[in-house]
């Protein structure tokens, strides 16, 4: 009770006014945080709702370290955030282990049915519906990271979560306007409708709202383990039967059991195949920085460092923040990373992934020529790294609507602990609310991982939907060292923007010099395309929020550029959750989004 009454004080908003450090108004407005910057000492935990953020500061002053924390802040976002997220989701996770000084990716992405047979689906189907879910991959990814790195029981770091769905919490009003607005859809599938519209109705801000089928499958796996401890198995043994009891026992089956009643194609075995995958990061140098992210099955990962690479032969800090002439470097450096991602990366097992070549400063040199200082070009071609498409066999399949909405949801969290170890996660369900079928009595929904986007529309291109296959997630939080030390932690939702998004904060702390909350706060841009990304020459136009200078907006259009002006703050612009370690002060900061429910709590 006392870490809820502390986490409600949290919500107070405070206002702090930030001259811009560049100076005057050639470079932009002054810059607003309306928020502080949140110190830590033992630990900081930012994450997509306070009360997730809380579960996970729990575990850190329990004793608990960063791996620990954040399968507390994972399993809780379950209730925060479930039209963005949940245990039955995908999503990526990046490690830090002070020990080692190594940097690890782990892949939390489960593959397309075994039976899903793309010649039957339609675009309505692969959006929304019983055949848009694919295998739950974010339960398995936390406690093999719980495995590896952790130090608590699973039982311990489930705690809050279940707590909180079955004795529930008040709704925020974010959450229950998404219900109200999707309550057409929810109401479709009855056991959806059971979750989300309790007695036929969306639930009001402030309502005390549970998910007791949530808490009992939570509390199955946790039960698995402590049986195993009690048998005198090891911790992993014990971690194993949890996550057993999940993918393999009688959330399996009923997993199964579903499915097979409403005709639909995820299977026990699909389930069963599943496992989350270590791999080496992504890493590419920026600045003397060293910058971590994601392989494939993210696009996003590759493609942020990409466009480090890209604006790398530029000198931004002296065009200055908020300029157009380094805005404008910026959304060239996104189309040309963006034609590169959308043509190569693909679920490795089906193609070759030519990563190195995309990432060599070589290839950014030459592809950096394309970018005009002075106007905007065109949505490009792909270019011609070596190694490219050596594995790919086009499937049989019909091409599907190419013009498609991008999806922006999905939630992200980091995190650092007193002993120095840290995570940045960005878990997702793909879609508002995923598949939008929670699955039988699991209180779950899945990630619509078969939707456009994430699939590719076009039988020709390597991410064409197909059995077995793991679709693309853009998620790719990012870990960021200097000199083998911690320097930063960040990643955000946000669909299609994720990785313009962290391109943006990155910069905005190592050209121009940006104090966390001020780098989250900046003012930002997402670039969208008509019809898609995966199409040369699409139309490029730039959402961007109001509060840059009116006189930028102006000099930006005469370049070219279609500009879509947003307010002051959207969330169509992602939601950052960061850690800045000051290496020459020893001390750490945190920032937090206010566009969307984003908090930081340290310790």
């Amino acid at each position: 009770m006392l870490l809820r009454r502390i986490a409600a004080t949290l919500l107070t908003p405070l206002i702090v006014l930030a001259q811009d450090p560049d100076g005057g108004a050639a470079r932009g407005r002054p810059l607003v945080a309306h928020r502080p910057a949140v110190p830590g000492v033992h630990g900081l935990v930012a994450a997509g709702h306070p009360l997730a953020a809380m579960a996970g500061l729990q575990m850190l002053m329990k004793g608990g370290n960063a791996i620990d924390a954040a399968v507390a802040v994972g399993a809780a976002l379950n209730m925060m955030e479930p039209q963005m997220n949940g245990i039955g989701g995908n999503g990526f996770m990046t490690v830090f282990d002070k020990k080692t000084g190594h940097v690890y990716s782990l892949s939390m992405a489960g593959a397309a049915p075994k039976a899903l047979k793309p010649e039957t689906m339609i675009p309505q189907t692969l959006d929304w519906g019983i055949d848009a879910g694919i295998v739950p991959g974010n339960f398995g990814g936390y406690l093999a990271a719980l495995e590896r790195f952790g130090t608590m029981s699973l039982a311990e770091v489930l705690a809050p979560a279940i707590d909180y769905a079955e004795h529930g919490y008040p709704i925020d009003a974010s959450l229950a306007t998404a219900i109200a607005r999707a309550k057409s859809r929810l109401e479709k599938f009855p056991t959806t409708a059971k979750v989300f519209l309790p007695d036929g109705r969306a639930p009001q801000a402030g309502e005390l709202w549970t998910n007791r089928d949530l808490a009992s499958t939570l509390r199955k796996s946790a039960e698995a383990e402590q049986a195993a401890l009690k048998q005198k198995k090891s911790r992993a043994d014990a971690i194993q039967a949890g996550f057993d009891r999940f993918y393999k026992g009688d959330i399996a089956q009923e997993f199964d059991r579903f499915f097979k009643e409403n005709h639909g194609a995820l299977a026990a075995a699909d389930l069963a195949a599943y496992k989350p995958q270590w791999t080496e990061p992504v890493h590419s140098t920026y600045r003397g920085y060293d910058v971590y992210s994601n392989p494939t099955t993210s696009r996003g990962g590759i493609e942020l460092l990409m466009q480090l690479n890209l604006v790398e032969g530029y000198d931004l800090a002296k065009l200055g923040v908020n300029s157009a002439e380094a805005l404008h470097l910026l959304i060239e450096a996104i189309k040309v990373a963006k034609a590169d991602v959308y043509h190569y990366v693909a679920d490795p097992k089906f193609t070759k992934v030519p990563t190195d070549a995309l990432l060599s400063k070589n290839y950014a040199d030459a592809r950096r020529k394309l970018i005009d200082p002075d106007k905007s070009i065109a949505y490009p071609e792909w270019g011609r790294p070596d190694g490219a498409l050596a594995l790919f066999h086009p499937p049989a399949g019909p091409a599907f609507a190419a013009d498609y909405e991008m999806e922006r949801d999905t939630t992200s969290f980091s995190i650092v602990d007193q002993w120095g170890n840290a995570v940045a996660c960005t878990p997702t369900l793909g879609g508002g609310f995923g598949a939008g079928v929670v699955v039988g009595n699991t209180g779950l929904l899945l990630n619509n991982g078969i939707r456009l986007g994430s699939t590719s529309p076009y039988p020709d291109n390597v991410n064409y939907v197909r059995p077995g296959q793991i679709p693309l997630l853009n998620n790719s939080p990012t870990i960021v060292l200097k000199g083998g030390k911690l320097a930063m932690v960040f990643g955000t939702p946000g669909g299609e923007t994720i990785g313009q998004t962290e391109f943006q904060m990155l910069v905005n702390v190592i050209d121009f010099h940006l104090p966390v909350q001020q780098a989250v706060e900046n003012p930002r841009f997402a670039l969208d395309a008509k019809p898609n990304f995966y199409k040369p020459g699409a139309e490029i136009s730039v959402t961007i929020e109001n509060r840059v200078p009116a006189s930028v907006l102006r000099a930006l259009g005469e370049m070219g550029h279609k500009l879509a002006p947003a307010t002051d703050f959207t969330a169509a612009v992602g939601g950052m959750q960061a850690i800045v370690i000051d290496l020459d002060k020893s001390t750490m900061l945190a920032g937090a989004d206010p566009r969307r429910t984003g908090y930081a709590v340290g310790w």
